[in-house]
């Protein structure tokens, strides 16, 4: 999957009686997933992270960009073979398996729709096909008549799962696949996709706002703020080697036994989607940030370490222990 400069913008009533304005909820982004690789996509409620999956499967069309699967771009396929190409090729999970299954479906019946509608095999290997999908995530046969509401939460997000790889993908994304789930079992579901994309041979977008858990489950991690792709580390380097001060950030706000962190707080709202910052929109809650953050916004920089690029005019240091006591926040023009 790759996507080139993609940007959302939505229109919305607002600005007086007949006025409406604009939301940009994804602006110039850039991303590619190779076969077997995961990606991990963070940031803060509202970034653009959920927009950014509805364009990779073929749910929210770009305002502009292009979005390529296998090399071909999906925009430019008929209706019918769009919905073939991503339907039989992406999987995905989303946030909260009691909303995202139909509570009147058993879980045969679930597993079992993607195959109807794609018309993959017989009667008799579609049953197969069921039985081996919930063995695939660790379901008893026993549950296959029934309902989402009679399974618990661990239960329905591994019926979520098994829907999502029905139909072989290539590509699995998990929009916050563990945020609704008890923490005693989201360590499991974190595991279990670990297991199934070493099995399988999956690519894998893994969306959070947790960026320990992004960077456990990732080969790369993306930052994501108010819609813009602001830095991407490799995972292996995102705990002290992130240059982008809000990364940083991210990183310090999650606790850590083995590996504690200087907390480096936030202060304020994220800015509006539909009257950003001039220039970074991260300026606004950056200590960093100074009259030229708030002139433009920086091109993406390469770091030393390969596949690490990130936009910020005044980076980071490696440790984050060096960086100086944040002082109050630029205020935004």
């Amino acid at each position: 999957m790759e996507v080139r400069d993609a940007h959302v913008v939505h229109r919305v009533r607002g600005g007086g009686l007949f006025g409406r304005d604009r939301v940009h909820a994804l602006t110039g982004a850039d991303l590619s997933v190779a076969p077997g690789e995961t990606v991990g996509v963070v940031g803060e409620s509202g970034c653009g992270k959920s927009t950014l999956v509805k364009v990779l499967v073929g749910i929210q069309r770009p305002t502009s960009g292009t979005v390529s699967y296998g090399g071909r771009d999906l925009w430019s396929m008929p209706p019918a073979e769009r919905r073939s190409t991503v339907g039989a090729g992406t999987g995905l999970v989303l946030q909260d398996p009691s909303t995202a299954l139909n509570p009147r479906l058993t879980v045969r019946r679930v597993l079992r729709d993607p195959l109807d509608v794609h018309g993959r095999g017989t009667r008799a290997g579609r049953e197969d096909r069921v039985r081996e999908l919930m063995s695939l995530v660790g379901l008893p046969g026993a549950l296959a008549d029934a309902l989402p509401g009679q399974l618990s939460g661990g239960q329905r997000q591994r019926v979520a799962i098994a829907r999502a790889l029905a139909l072989d993908p290539a590509l699995v994304v998990a929009d916050e696949p563990t945020s609704a789930l008890d923490v005693s079992v989201r360590a499991q579901v974190l595991n279990l996709l670990l297991e199934l994309r070493e099995r399988l041979g999956l690519a894998m977008v893994f969306v959070s706002h947790d960026i320990r858990t992004v960077r456990r489950m990732s080969d790369r991690v993306i930052t994501m703020y108010l819609g813009r792709i602001v830095e991407e580390t490799p995972a292996d380097r995102v705990t002290g080697g992130a240059r982008h001060p809000y990364t940083r950030a991210l990183f310090s706000a999650t606790p850590g036994l083995l590996e504690p962190v200087r907390p480096i707080p936030l202060t304020g709202p994220v800015p509006s989607a539909t009257r950003p910052p001039s220039g970074c929109p991260f300026r606004t809650r950056c200590w960093r940030a100074d009259a030229v953050c708030a002139g433009s916004m920086p091109d993406f920089s390469a770091a030393s370490h390969p596949g690490h690029r990130y936009r910020c005019h005044h980076p980071v240091e490696d440790q984050p222990t060096r960086d100086p006591v944040r002082p109050e926040p630029a205020q935004e023009q």
